[in-house]
């Protein structure tokens, strides 16, 4: 009887762990906040990207909650945005992290988080956070 071989751990390399980093999306447009003090909550339960380095589908839920401050993000533009992620490669990780600084970017809010659940793959159920401010 012929002896089994380990099984080959998939490497991966810088390439995989920067993509979707740098990948040109839709800006996300904003219009002025018009009262003080309160927080929205964005759910998109249809999320998908591609694994950059199996080219398999990524299925989730992300969550934004921001507190605008003077501005807030309209909808259909963070529609478009998110529906580019559908052909991208990116890792969970990577992907929750841009998100929240995208969104940071176009509404300057005064508190965010983003939060993804993804589909479980191979067992395993991953849910990512990122806040700003960092750090907090």
């Amino acid at each position: 009887m012929a002896k089994k071989k380990p099984e080959k751990i998939l490497e991966y390399t810088e390439k995989e762990a920067r993509a979707g980093l740098k990948a040109r999306l839709p800006e996300i447009q904003t219009f002025p906040n018009q009262f003080p003090d309160y927080e929205i909550t964005v759910e998109i339960p249809e999320y998908t990207s591609v694994c950059p380095k199996t080219g398999l589908p990524d299925f989730g839920k992300i969550t934004i909650w921001y507190v605008p401050d003077k501005q807030v993000i309209e909808l259909k533009s963070l529609k478009m945005y998110i529906l580019s992620y559908r052909n991208l490669g990116i890792f969970y990780e990577n992907a929750v992290n841009r998100i929240l600084e995208d969104v940071v970017k176009a509404c300057r809010p005064k508190k965010a988080l983003v939060r993804g659940e993804f589909t479980p793959r191979g067992g395993i159920k991953s849910v990512i956070e990122a806040r700003y401010p960092r750090g907090e």
